[in-house]
C-alpha cells in the first residue's frame, strides 16, 4: 500500500470557511454586541446580544448536525467494509463496535481490520487515540465535513 499524506499526527481536518471565518465573525460579534449592552443597556441591545447569541447557536449546532451525519454515513461504510473483510466468525460481533470505534477503524487498512478488530473486541484497544495509533498502515480520509 502507497504511503498517504496523511497519518494519525495530521488526520484531523480544519474546515477553513467554518474555523477560522464564521465562527470567529460571530463569536466577535456576540462579544461586541455583549460590549454594546453593557455600555448602553436598553431593550434593543438585550436583543442584539440575544439574535448574536441566536446566530452562534445556529451555526455550532449545524456543525454538530453535520458530524452526527458523517458519523453515521462512516459507521454505514464501515460495517460493510467489515463484512468484506472480517472472517466469518467476526461477522456476528460487528454490532458489537461502537460509532466511535467504527470512525476511528477506518483508518486502517483491509489486511489489518481483523486484528484491530479482535483487538477492539477483547478490549485491548479502549479509546479512539488507542485505536488510531494501533493502525500501522493508515488509509487516508479526506472526504470530510
Amino acid at each position: 500500500m502507497a504511503e498517504s499524506g496523511q497519518t494519525y499526527a495530521n488526520h484531523a481536518r480544519l474546515f477553513p470557511p467554518f474555523h477560522y471565518f464564521a465562527f470567529p465573525v460571530l463569536f466577535l460579534n456576540l462579544l461586541w454586541s455583549a460590549w454594546q449592552m453593557l455600555r448602553a443597556p436598553s431593550m434593543a441591545t438585550a436583543w442584539g446580544v440575544l439574535v448574536a447569541a441566536a446566530i452562534l447557536v445556529t451555526l455550532l449546532v449545524s456543525r454538530v448536525m453535520v458530524l452526527a451525519v458523517q458519523d453515521r454515513v462512516i459507521r454505514l461504510e464501515m460495517r460493510l467494509r467489515l463484512r468484506e473483510v472480517l472472517p466469518p466468525e467476526l461477522h456476528g460481533r460487528i454490532s458489537e463496535l461502537t460509532r466511535s470505534q467504527l470512525v476511528s477503524l477506518r483508518f486502517a487498512s483491509d489486511a489489518e481490520l481483523p486484528d484491530l478488530v479482535r483487538l477492539v473486541l477483547s478490549g485491548a484497544l479502549k479509546s479512539n487515540k488507542e485505536i488510531k495509533q494501533a493502525v500501522r498502515h493508515w488509509q487516508p480520509d479526506y472526504l470530510r465535513a
